[in-house]
């Protein structure tokens, strides 16, 4: 008998040796590359992608070309390949299937921070088994999820407050989904579209519009990604409270009102970033740990309203100046792929 490989094959695995990704050609301009897939090692797996979501934020600042130089290192993501501004493949919300690796990960549904891509090969650490209470489509918002929490760990809810959340997008959303959890806590979710009302309701929230907005609040959360939200952040925000800036303004140059009475009222503006682990949790946690918790937390099924379209990938060219335009309404967009 021969001696037991730790690496495996899953029956049927597809032996295709060669990957389809989008790429982002030229600034606002996408395509499909093919590129060769070669045989994992000992420590590897390859993963045949089922499902792969569009974080609309950070990819339209990547699709449009808006990413300042100065961050070309700090934005990089994962698995990254080419260079800002372009060509390059970027994206990190992929759930697929483990075809070839260890026997331990073999025909699991995982997560990887990987682009868009239909099939990969990644260090077997790279992946995370999605729980089995969390559907694989679902399962795409895990980074989303993963900046939220971060922006509430930042945020720091206590028992009772008043806390507002600007901008009704996926991240805003869950932020206020995660505060809500808090005992006591009073969130309101704003957002300059009232169709977002719907969704508030959906994921158990109050939602109102910037003119119904409650003031003398604890905390606010800005996330909406435009400079209005951050000045109502600071008009909402009551005396001694603190603002947390999660929303990434590209190379755009934000003006705020700091004068008034932001200095007499002790206001404090702190950025949360979901690339650095808030320095208090460090010793604890770390970003698979964190991960970890975000897929977790996706067991809720209301949390599919943040879906808000699904395509086919091969479709991702054609469809993504639209996606990733200045008028979208778009939440979570998934794409689905062939098997």
């Amino acid at each position: 008998m021969s001696a037991p490989n730790d690496v495996g094959n899953a029956p049927n695995a597809a032996k295709k040796t060669w990957a389809t990704a989008f790429w982002v050609a030229n600034p606002a301009q996408g395509e499909l590359r093919r590129e060769p897939l070669d045989s994992p090692a000992q420590d590897e797996v390859r993963v045949r992608t089922l499902y792969s979501g569009i974080s609309r934020g950070t990819e339209s600042l990547v699709f449009n070309g808006r990413v300042p130089e100065s961050e070309f290192s700090r934005m990089r993501a994962p698995f990254q390949a080419g260079e800002f501004p372009a060509p390059v493949k970027y994206g990190y919300c992929s759930v697929g299937r483990v075809e070839q690796g260890p026997d331990a990960l073999l025909n699991k549904t995982v997560f990887c921070l990987f682009p868009h891509q239909d099939h990969y090969i990644v260090p077997a650490s790279a992946v995370l088994e999605v729980p089995t209470n969390v559907p694989a489509k679902r399962a795409v918002l895990a980074a989303n999820m993963e900046t939220a929490i971060n922006g509430v760990w930042d945020a720091e809810p206590m028992l009772g407050e008043r806390i507002s959340v600007i901008g009704a997008g996926v991240v805003g959303a869950l932020v206020a989904y995660l505060c809500a959890q808090v005992p006591g806590v009073t969130v309101q979710l704003v957002d300059i579209n009232p169709e977002r009302r719907q969704l508030a309701e959906q994921l158990g929230v109050a939602f109102c519009t910037p003119e119904q907005a409650l003031h003398d609040q604890d905390c606010v959360i800005h996330a909406s990604g435009q400079s209005a939200g951050l000045r109502q952040a600071l008009a909402l925000v009551g005396s001694e409270g603190r603002i947390i800036e999660m929303s990434w303004f590209g190379e755009g140059d934000i003006a705020i009102p700091l004068g008034g009475a932001f200095h007499s009222q002790r206001l404090t503006l702190k950025a949360s970033q979901v690339g650095q682990l808030p320095p208090r949790l460090r010793p604890r946690w770390d970003y698979q740990r964190r991960l970890q918790l975000a897929l977790n937390l996706l067991a809720d099924e209301r949390l599919d309203a943040l879906i808000s379209g699904e395509s086919d990938f091969d479709q991702l060219p054609t469809l993504a100046p639209k996606l990733f335009g200045r008028g979208s309404a778009e939440l979570c967009h998934r794409l689905r792929y062939s098997s």
